[in-house]
């Protein structure tokens, strides 16, 4: 389960925001455990705000990776989501090879316009599906994307890469 961070109030102050991440972690602490009761994964997303929800609470990769880290819950995890990452950190290869041990649950759309993931745009599928499988990521990919057309043609790119 996605749990969302929300968003940051126009002109929160540092003090403010100290304090929305002392509450942030005490919630997601509760649902990790709560959620862990009844066999559900928790997870949280670094969603960027440079494009998709501007003073998105989480949105650096590394912020949220550190929150999982600080939290240490065995039912917390991070939902990596390619198209964020890459928006708001690039280097997908070592993010992924650095983040991969901490993920629940990894998710895809295609750069800059959150389509499908095939060739028309910046990031290469068919290269990072080989890194997650190089490293043994055997969990589902969701998708993600705003499709050009009907579902069934915007799925023509999973079986033009053998999927």
């Amino acid at each position: 389960m996605h749990i969302m961070a929300g968003l940051i109030p126009e002109g929160a102050s540092a003090t403010e925001k100290e304090k929305m991440m002392t509450t942030y972690l005490d919630n997601i602490t509760y649902a990790a455990d709560r959620l862990s009761r009844e066999g559900i994964l928790a997870l949280i997303e670094p969603v960027n705000n440079r494009i998709s929800v501007p003073r998105y609470f989480l949105s650096v990769p590394s912020e949220g990776l550190e929150i999982v880290k600080k939290v240490n819950h065995p039912n917390l995890k991070l939902q990596f989501d390619i198209f964020h990452v890459q928006i708001m950190d690039g280097n997908l290869t070592k993010n992924i090879q650095n983040y991969l041990p901490y993920v629940g649950h990894v998710q895809l759309a295609q750069v800059p316009d959150r389509g499908e993931p095939d060739n028309s745009g910046e990031i290469n599928f068919p290269y990072i599906f080989s890194v997650l499988d190089k490293l043994g990521y055997d969990g589902y990919i969701g998708l993600e994307y705003k499709p050009r057309g009907k579902t069934e043609d915007g799925l023509t790119w999973f079986k033009e890469l053998n999927y």
